[in-house]
């Protein structure tokens, strides 16, 4: 086969997967399928890319709480924690596992992302909304690293998408299902406070408010929302409150300058993540403009759309001297539907910044993850806007492309991060913990119970060993009398003196404990690592 004709070739496999995706026959199906090769995709690159550094430290952390179930914890509230818990409870707890659960965080809020923008997007502008949104790190470079930022992204997209359809509606079913959702995304991030500000803003802005409020949807909303909450609320009363105060400690109480520099830096960091659909918009707009378009049959797809959004589906030639117009219609539409829809993508997002500033707080653009479900309605929802066939194609290749890249690339990552040297104790956690419970069940047979120590160092070893022990650090303290039944592993950095000062001392209880030191180097492939020393004490059970 020639080369004119292998491209040939590929090309129309491209046009075949756009001619699925706007056919409203298979497009459901196609969606399915194209993500599920996502989600496969991008947890094959984490599993091998990542493979010589082992979990992240705030994988582990999550490990950690979820062996500690509770409905809620000192740093953050609990759904991370079950989610982990319930995977786990099915999946075997392994490094590739672990990515499919990261990965099916975005892959979820993609697929809610494609059901929303049936209400305000033709078919065209629906499958390059979605394409467009895999080229955002968040949607998988960052969303590989599970935390409590990345279980907000299908949290945010399910309550925007069941709030917006309770406000148009008034359904009580939407309502309840929004106030279900906003209790998800509190119990996922209290960061989530922002998204339930930002709706009420969108509500509030809207012209139709005095018909919405009147109506039952928003105070069954939040009925719904307070009954799913109340079990962490009265947890919250009950510890004082102790999330809060430790956010306050870490990221509060900052001066103004500093505040200020925080917030410029979410602000033009959020920008940078989606800088390329932006630019690609720009391209489709610009081309666009140029074209040459006569009147166009309503596409079939139409049909999920608000009747007066298919009224405004007129095609407009765009000049260049209406550019300006066009684009603060993309940032404020006229429209009441649209408006309402930029609202709830606007307030969410600026919220944030103006909190910072009034609160003194340091905030980061990675915890806008979470905020960019509206972004394609936003960028395509202008009824001058015109997607060709041959625009989605270009953007289904772009997407298309990149994924597969960074699969090929993925094993050269691991060894160039290798070689590079990684200095986090997490790379060697799985070969810390083989030594933890070698050394342990050589002092007793019984089971490996509790780790403690160093923080990130427990969390990571509890991660990898067998036993599928309990963290200390961190976490609410078993009684001491447990404590001399069960025993304890403690493990420190022998180079952090204070660490293995105050382990030694909690050893010192026991009479029959013993200190060991440990040295621990990760080669990969044929590449060594760089070695760590471990002080490790063994307290046997009593």
């Amino acid at each position: 086969m020639t080369k004119e004709k292998a491209i040939d070739s590929r090309l129309r496999l491209f046009a075949r997967l756009r001619d699925a995706l706007v056919d409203p026959a298979r497009r459901e199906r196609t969606v399915l399928w194209a993500l599920g090769v996502y989600l496969v995709i991008w947890t094959i690159y984490g599993t091998v890319a990542k493979s010589s550094q082992g979990l992240h430290a705030d994988m582990t952390e999550v490990i950690a709480w979820s062996r500690d179930l509770s409905l809620g914890y000192l740093k953050h509230p609990p759904l991370a924690a079950w989610l982990v818990r319930g995977w786990f409870s099915v999946f075997p707890l392994t490094e590739a596992s672990y990515y499919l659960l990261a990965m099916l965080m975005p892959t979820l809020a993609l697929w809610i992302v494609w059901r929303l923008s049936a209400d305000y997007l033709e078919a065209e502008k629906r499958v390059v909304g979605l394409a467009l949104l895999t080229l955002v790190p968040f949607f998988n470079f960052h969303a590989l690293k599970f935390n409590v930022n990345t279980v907000l992204m299908p949290a945010w997209a399910a309550t925007t998408l069941w709030f917006l359809r309770s406000y148009r509606t008034r359904s009580s079913a939407y309502a309840a299902l929004a106030g279900l959702g906003a209790a998800l995304c509190m119990l996922g991030k209290y960061w989530s406070v922002f998204l339930l500000a930002g709706l009420l803003v969108a509500a509030l802005v809207d012209r139709r408010r005095g018909a919405y409020f009147r109506s039952a949807a928003p105070w069954i909303t939040v009925a719904v929302g307070l009954v799913a909450l109340s079990p962490h609320l009265y947890w919250l009363v009950q510890n004082h409150f102790a999330p809060f105060g430790y956010a306050l400690t870490v990221h509060g109480e900052k001066p103004l300058a500093a505040a200020a520099l925080g917030v410029a830096g979410y602000l033009l960091g959020s920008v940078g993540y989606v800088a390329v659909p932006i630019i690609l918009v720009v391209l489709i707009i610009l081309r666009s403009s140029r074209r040459s378009r006569g009147p166009r049959a309503e596409n079939s797809d139409s049909a999920g759309l608000d009747s007066r959004l298919r009224g405004n589906e007129r095609r407009l030639e765009l000049p260049p001297e209406s550019m300006t117009a066009f684009l603060a219609d993309m940032a404020w539409p006229g429209d009441p539907e649209r408006r309402l829809a930029a609202a709830a993508f606007w307030a969410p997002l600026l919220l944030p910044a103006l909190g910072a500033l009034a609160s003194g707080t340091e905030i980061t653009s990675l915890w806008s993850m979470s905020a960019w479900t509206l972004l394609p309605v936003l960028l395509l929802s202008p009824p001058a806007l015109n997607v060709a066939a041959a625009d989605t194609r270009r953007v289904l290749i772009a997407a298309v492309a990149v994924p597969l890249a960074m699969l090929i690339a993925s094993p050269a990552i691991a060894i160039m991060i290798q070689r590079q040297g990684v200095t986090s104790p997490s790379a060697q956690s799985s070969l810390l913990a083989a030594e933890i419970e070698r050394l342990w069940h050589e002092a007793t047979p019984l089971r490996l119970r509790f780790v403690g120590g160093d923080t990130d160092i427990a969390y990571g070893a509890i991660a990898y060993a067998a036993d599928r022990p309990r963290a200390l650090p961190g976490l609410p303290a078993p009684d001491a009398g447990q404590l001399r039944r069960d025993g304890m592993v403690l493990v420190c950095l022998s180079a952090e003196t204070g660490c293995v000062q105050a382990a030694g001392v909690q050893a010192a209880t026991s009479p029959e404990s013993r200190q060991v030191i440990v040295d621990i180097v990760r080669n990969f492939l044929r590449f060594a690592g760089k070695p760590q020393r471990y002080t490790i004490f063994i307290v046997p059970p009593r």
